[in-house]
């Protein structure tokens, strides 16, 4: 297929710490580099992010449009934590690519619930080769959800196909409550499905088939 930036940003959170911090703040078990969902209290997605753990750091990946809600989340539950956040957005690149073979000095490689990611410094060069409606239809092929698309502020992550991000034996985090019960009473509202195109109020659309949020039908 071929790799395509992202239009994502980078922070990195140096401290105490961090994997618990980030476990006790979001929807997946946190116990090293891993995908997890960043909910607010009434269950609805801030981010889905990207947790790389680094030797003294950890680096959170996401999307931009929701950089700042979720700066705001992490830093109204810092309280009187050592952690500290930074911002390094502005020099540093994130792609998304099939090419396994690709390789690039000084980059960090992470595997997504998307595929490969690789955070580069911002002034290396890659060829960006893939299209982003070729990046859409990679997603609706195997069924991915992304943010912007899917993955949206008003939604909840059960609803929009993150489910996987959604541990179901872990403690208590911001939305846990409304997540299990909705599990446990069979009643998540709205599921992510992949239609055969032309498909009405679809998220992503794809060649042949599209993504779309519907509601369950009971």
């Amino acid at each position: 297929m071929g790799t395509i930036k992202l239009d994502h940003y980078v922070l990195i959170l140096r401290g105490d710490n961090l994997l618990e911090f980030i476990d006790g703040i979001s929807t997946n078990k946190v116990e090293g580099s891993c995908t997890t969902v960043f909910t607010n209290k009434n269950a609805k997605i801030i981010d889905m992010v990207e947790v790389i753990e680094k030797e003294d750091f950890v680096a959170l990946v996401g999307h931009k449009l929701y950089k700042d809600s979720v700066i705001s989340h992490i830093s109204s539950r810092v309280l009187d934590a050592n952690i500290q956040i930074f911002d390094i957005t502005n020099s540093n690149n994130v792609f998304f690519t099939t090419n396994k073979s690709l390789t690039v000095d000084n980059a960090t490689i992470h595997e997504s619930i998307i595929g490969r990611i690789m955070i580069t410094p911002k002034d290396s060069e890659i060829l960006e080769d893939m299209a982003y409606d070729e990046f859409s239809d990679y997603r609706v092929k195997n069924f991915i959800p992304y943010q912007g698309h899917e993955i949206v502020q008003n939604i909840h992550p059960l609803a929009c196909g993150l489910g996987e991000l959604v541990h179901e034996a872990k403690g208590c985090y911001v939305g846990q409550e409304i997540l299990v019960r909705m599990r446990s009473r069979g009643r998540q509202g709205k599921e992510l499905v992949r239609l055969e195109n032309p498909v009405e109020d679809a998220t992503t659309v794809g060649k042949t088939h599209s993504l779309r949020i519907q509601r369950i039908q009971n």
